[in-house]
């Protein structure tokens, strides 16, 4: 049976586990599963009586279950610790990012990933395998042997052929080990003295080169059944550091921003990339906030204006750049406020503290529940297809 099957059989309106797919609009999760808006089976004639919508897998789950499909938490190479075990089994994680020493050999790699994903879950998410993340874009951001055998700046001069064969490679490496999610590709359009083109971490210089092979790669990982998370929104190419180590504010017009940075973000949706990673940078011409912390970005721009329908994503919410802004609590909750539906969180200390300001604030209504359950709702979906 089918994770997807499995959900149904349990009584679960599993294709309406997203609700209308709005990123974080009021419609998300709450509604009617047949998506009339009547509340009737469409029937013309016969019996009176109307079938009652079964309810999202979302609106089944406890509070602390609800915010659990929020995080996401790194092991970098501390094991299944007994408390990661416990977070687990309570429903606190969605997923897990794995880093160089979790893998010290592939055989070790894939029983770290087989011991996660059998500890025992909660009753309503029994069926959902945990989201498996990584790193594994080329070059100098590789974080498990094997391909892709370039850096993006390498793929970029083969050309998109040679970009989308690699994307498919990297995920049936990437699939043999357990890994569902690459962290990848890069869709920052790199610019001279960018920290990200300095290290051939860019497709290209311009947008139409990053359109035209970070899209392929993006296809081939996807084609092979690992999900492609393009990063890092708006775009970094601009940057002079790494905002994992410091601050940064670009001050591109907002102009520039939307004809270029953002630009290979609408070829990405078109072609059905499943996540989108929010930078921490701030961008003053959209926002005084880092980008994973602004409404206006999260939904405004990406979903609003890109018609992004996929999962979000935050950079490192252990960052400098996240730090200079704020604790991990008050990450946890800009970061579901602005629309991000996954929280990425370094250690599982950050990650706890994080879970247990989003159930607080659920509690008081600081966050509102429809757009959150819609947040939920689209993590749950990308588990339930992922684990296929």
């Amino acid at each position: 049976m089918t994770v997807l099957a499995g959900l149904a059989a349990a009584g679960f309106a599993v294709g309406a586990v997203v609700g209308s797919g709005s990123g974080g609009s009021g419609a998300g999760g709450t509604g009617s599963s047949n998506g009339s808006g009547s509340g009737g089976d469409g029937s013309t004639g016969g019996s009176s009586t109307t079938e009652e919508p079964q309810p999202t897998l979302a609106e089944t789950l406890r509070p602390g279950e609800l915010a659990g499909e929020r995080i996401v938490v790194s092991i970098d190479g501390t094991g299944l610790t007994p408390e990661l075990h416990e977070a687990i089994a309570k429903g606190k994680v969605a997923g897990v990012v794995l880093f160089e020493a979790d893998f010290p050999t592939r055989a070790a790699g894939r029983a770290l990933i087989d011991e996660v994903q059998a500890v025992p879950r909660p009753r309503r998410l029994a069926h959902l395998p945990l989201l498996v993340m990584t790193d594994q874009e080329g070059g100098e951001v590789k974080r498990v042997d094997g391909p892709p055998e370039a850096s993006a700046a390498a793929m970029s001069r083969e050309g998109s052929a040679y970009s989308r064969e690699q994307g498919r490679l990297t995920a049936a490496n990437l699939k043999s080990l357990g890994v569902s999610v690459d962290l990848a590709p890069v869709l920052d359009v790199g610019r001279p003295g960018g920290v990200i083109a300095d290290t051939d971490r860019a497709f290209g210089g311009t947008a139409t080169a990053v359109t035209k092979t970070a899209v392929p790669f993006a296809a081939g990982l996807q084609a092979e059944g690992v999900a492609a998370t393009a990063k890092h929104f708006p775009g970094l190419g601009s940057a002079t550091e790494n905002t994992d180590f410091e601050a940064q504010s670009l001050t591109l017009s907002r102009a520039e921003l939307r004809s270029v940075d953002m630009s290979p973000y609408r070829a990405y949706i078109a072609a059905g990339g499943r996540l989108v990673m929010l930078a921490t940078a701030i961008y003053p011409a959209l926002s005084p906030r880092p980008a994973a912390f602004s409404h206006k970005i999260v939904t405004g721009e990406l979903r609003g204006r890109l018609g992004f329908r996929g999962v979000t994503i935050t950079d490192s919410l252990g960052s400098t750049a996240v730090a200079e802004f704020a604790g991990q609590r008050e990450a946890a909750v800009d970061g579901a406020a602005a629309g991000d539906d996954l929280l990425l969180f370094d250690d599982l200390p950050s990650a706890l503290a994080g879970h247990e300001a989003l159930v607080a604030q659920l509690h008081k209504g600081g966050l509102k529940r429809a757009p959150f359950l819609a947040a939920a709702g689209r993590v749950l979906r990308l588990r339930a297809e992922l684990g296929r």
